[in-house]
């Protein structure tokens, strides 16, 4: 994959990679994201040795971030990207003193993410599906909606990940954690439709273990998927501006909403952390708000 050369920024950089790649296991975008990030920041220094690397330096790549118009969202994921590449250097013994011990990342606007209500998702679902395409797309959208998916775990999905006997999927995470979720009866009868009739003649003569098979026989990618909902939000007569991970949101969302407990729609999204499913809370509050506006009698009297 990378070689390790000697000791400047570049060799460095990669002898990193190569630690979060192999040691750590986290995921190729990931990979590819703290090597676009740290690439970056060795171009502004100008190939500068990284035992000669300053507060000053970070500080004045972040001016430059903010001069650039950078978003603030952008600017804090390169600044975790140097912190972290520093840190590893520190445990490694490769520098005496951390550059980035008090560079702080700037402060992000909470935002809410975006969901589809229940009649939206039952729009996008809504089509009768007759060609293997069309139950190829239908079964996508469904799985995905129906467990909480995560594009890159749709498309990564293998055929011996999906339980037709026990109503379930197996899906590798971020940092290939596995995770078992459920799947609802209508669910599991479209995925055993689309594998058991439609799968194979997408194939092409072609071998492989992916669920979703694209019009040339291989495995569906990532950007495939999403122009592919683009399409059928098109077609359905959807308005809203969503991405494929809107189908995420909207599976925690009504899930809170009809009352599941937050601790186990975390564990079905394969979230560490309590707190990363808490911002569902918020939109659950504020459906809750609108329904009280619009439907508790108090609310309505004059006073």
């Amino acid at each position: 994959m990378y070689t390790y050369n000697g000791d400047d920024m570049k060799d460095e950089i990669n002898d990193y990679i190569n630690y979060i790649y192999i040691e750590k296991k986290l995921s190729n975008n990931t990979k590819d994201a703290y090597l676009s990030d740290l690439t970056e920041f060795d171009s502004y220094l100008n190939n500068k040795s990284i035992k000669k690397v300053t507060h000053t330096d970070i500080t004045s790549f972040m001016d430059h971030l903010f001069d650039a118009k950078e978003s603030d969202k952008t600017i804090a994921r390169k600044i975790v990207s140097i912190r972290t590449f520093f840190d590893y250097l520190m445990m490694q013994k490769k520098i005496s003193t951390n550059p980035c011990e008090r560079i702080s990342s700037p402060k992000l606007k909470k935002k809410l993410p975006v969901t589809l209500n229940e009649k939206e998702i039952e729009m996008l679902l809504g089509f009768s599906p007759k060609t293997a395409l069309e139950y190829r797309n239908k079964a996508m959208i469904e799985l995905m909606y129906a467990c909480g998916l995560r594009v890159s775990e749709l498309v990564g999905l293998e055929v011996n990940d999906i339980n037709l006997t026990d109503d379930y999927v197996r899906v590798f995470g971020k940092g290939k954690k596995e995770r078992i979720v459920p799947m609802a009866d209508v669910t599991c009868k479209l995925m055993g439709t689309y594998l058991s009739v439609y799968r194979q003649s997408l194939m092409k003569g072609y071998l492989t273990d992916k669920v979703f098979i694209s019009s040339y026989g291989k495995g569906i990618t990532r950007q495939g998927f999403f122009k592919i909902l683009k399409d059928i939000a098109k077609q359905t007569g959807i308005k809203k501006n969503f991405s494929p991970h809107t189908l995420r949101h909207s599976f925690a969302t009504h899930l809170l909403e009809h009352g599941a407990d937050l601790r186990s729609i975390g564990d079905m999204l394969g979230h560490e952390n309590i707190k990363t499913t808490q911002i569902y809370t918020h939109l659950s509050n504020n459906k809750k708000r609108k329904d009280y506006d619009e439907f508790h009698p108090r609310n309505k009297k004059e006073i």
